[in-house]
């Protein structure tokens, strides 16, 4: 096999435009793409300079918005993202930053509930 890196990750969402202004303004992802397709809209957001992007469905029936679990983001400074993600009105599960032998991290959900975790990894 000759596969590379991963290119798309699909978001099940309910509103893209809803979703977009949460991944974009709250998040601070980039938008790399928001086209008209046949079957709807591409909305593709992205951590500036990643190879990986996220696209914001609507149409997977297998995919209902909020069932993703498990989404990882990367930060390099947990504590300072986790203050400005409050401000913006982010709500993070009950047990607040959690420790682990390999860094730290957070859980918290997107307008639709889908799951999120924001980690800081100690090299």
């Amino acid at each position: 096999m000759s596969v590379t890196h991963v290119q798309i990750l699909s978001v099940p969402v309910s509103d893209q435009d809803r979703a977009r202004d949460f991944y974009v303004d709250v998040l601070g992802l980039d938008l790399v793409r928001d086209n008209p397709m046949p079957a709807g809209r591409l909305v593709q957001v992205a951590p500036a300079g990643a190879t990986t992007t996220l696209t914001l469905v609507t149409w997977f029936d297998s995919m209902p918005a909020g069932s993703l679990r498990g989404l990882v983001l990367e930060t390099d400074d947990l504590d300072a993202d986790v203050a400005r993600l409050r401000e913006r009105g982010v709500a993070f599960a009950e047990d607040g930053v959690q420790v682990a032998p390999w860094g730290r991290y957070v859980t918290f959900a997107d307008p639709d509930g889908n799951g999120l975790v924001l980690q800081e990894t100690h090299v």
